[in-house]
């Protein structure tokens, strides 16, 4: 079999074509069952064209020019939010982040607390910096 056929090559060439930065699993059912699915998308995350955020969540990497480490495309913050969006579960703006918008703060939140609302049971991040969640009404 030609490496243009192949089932990474595939799931490759459709990282590259999709806008949205991050991919969940699930949108790589039709190319081939489960296990090769995540054996491709180990594969990718080794070569630095993907970075994994959580259990079946990745985002699309660049190669950092500092320290020529895979970094994601985007903020932790608006991945994470993109994901659960792609999860199912709603988000919102946190307690934090109402606050400094109303006025009432000057402090800056850093975007890694994430408002939801209903329950949220996964961890997403990378590399020791993680998304926390809080209630959201």
């Amino acid at each position: 079999m030609s490496r243009y056929g192949s089932i990474e090559y595939r799931i490759s060439a459709r990282i590259v074509r999709k806008k949205s930065p991050v991919f969940v699993r699930d949108d790589f059912n039709d190319i081939s069952d489960y296990d090769q699915v995540g054996r491709a998308l180990r594969n990718l995350t080794k070569k630095g064209r993907l970075i994994r955020l959580g259990y079946g969540v990745y985002a699309k990497a660049k190669i950092s020019p500092i320290n020529g480490q895979p970094v994601p495309v985007a903020p932790l913050p608006t991945l994470a939010k993109e994901a659960l969006q792609r999860l199912g579960v709603e988000t919102a703006p946190s307690r934090l982040e109402q606050a400094y918008n109303a006025g009432k703060t000057t402090q800056v939140p850093t975007g890694r607390l994430i408002g939801v609302k209903g329950r949220v049971n996964r961890k997403l991040g990378y590399r020791g910096a993680y998304i926390s969640y809080e209630r959201a009404a």
